[in-house]
């Protein structure tokens, strides 16, 4: 790499690799999360500086989830009217959130997701008929956005991974909802969080946008990919996907934590 004004440039050749990764996390990502399992490790491995890679990767994931999110309230997945008290609750969470983590150590957290993950995974298999059709709701719509957006807002914030993937296991079992509405609303709130730490990263300068630009074109062909094929497939697409992805994830942190 050679410096530019102070500011590591990249070879020519990543600007591809970026531009597949970006669009290989927007079609995963769309449907089940985890999109941060391919992109952080391509923009870790540029040499930038983790704080730039963090902010560029919210930069990018954020433009393929605004994609996926509006594909999915085309379809008519999502009533904006209903979201707005989840919405601003997963905004304070998460502002609360990115407060505190300058404050404690996030990797308190570390050993105990992928248990959570790896428990979710088990019972998701356990039960293939999960989320395939709507049921009645265990908690109070109100009360569930609320309680959720604040908790898994702060959880976002603060340490991140997995966060969609237990908004989608959250909304089914307390909601009632079938997997694809799940996935809906997960975006809906995923998106709230990720501009939230995204306007941290802007303010802070930690954004290369040369980079996050090419990624997120390729996030926004993967994100619009990945919620057709969500919408047309349903609970059958999306429930292999989600397994694959959750256990992919609590590897990757129970590896990051024993190595």
């Amino acid at each position: 790499m050679r410096r530019l004004h102070g500011v590591p440039e990249l070879a020519w050749w990543w600007y591809p690799i970026l531009f597949v990764t970006g669009l290989a996390a927007g079609f995963v990502d769309a449907i089940a999360g985890g999109g941060g399992l391919l992109t952080l490790p391509v923009l870790f491995a540029t040499g930038m500086d983790p704080r730039a890679a963090l902010g560029t990767n919210k930069f990018q994931s954020s433009c393929g989830t605004t994609v996926a999110t509006w594909q999915y309230a085309r379809h008519g997945l999502l009533k904006w009217a209903g979201l707005r008290i989840g919405i601003l609750a997963t905004l304070s969470g998460a502002i609360a959130g990115a407060w505190v983590v300058t404050r404690l150590d996030r990797d308190l957290l570390r050993p105990v997701v992928p248990v959570l993950l790896a428990s979710i995974a088990v019972y998701t298999w356990l039960k293939p008929d999960l989320g395939r059709e709507a049921r009645p709701p265990r908690l109070d719509r109100t009360l569930f956005a609320f309680a959720s957006g604040l908790l898994l807002g702060f959880y976002d914030g603060f340490f991140g991974p997995g966060t969609g993937m237990f908004w989608t296991v959250a909304c089914v079992l307390l909601l009632g909802l079938d997997l694809l509405a799940a996935t809906a609303y997960t975006k809906a709130m995923n998106l709230t969080s990720n501009l939230a730490s995204l306007a941290v990263f802007l303010w802070t300068g930690h954004v290369r946008f040369g980079v996050g630009l090419t990624m997120a074109a390729g996030q926004v062909i993967g994100g619009r990919l990945g919620a057709k094929v969500a919408v047309k497939g349903g609970a059958s697409v999306i429930r292999p996907i989600f397994l694959t992805m959750v256990l992919a994830l609590a590897a990757k942190l129970l590896w990051d934590h024993f190595r």
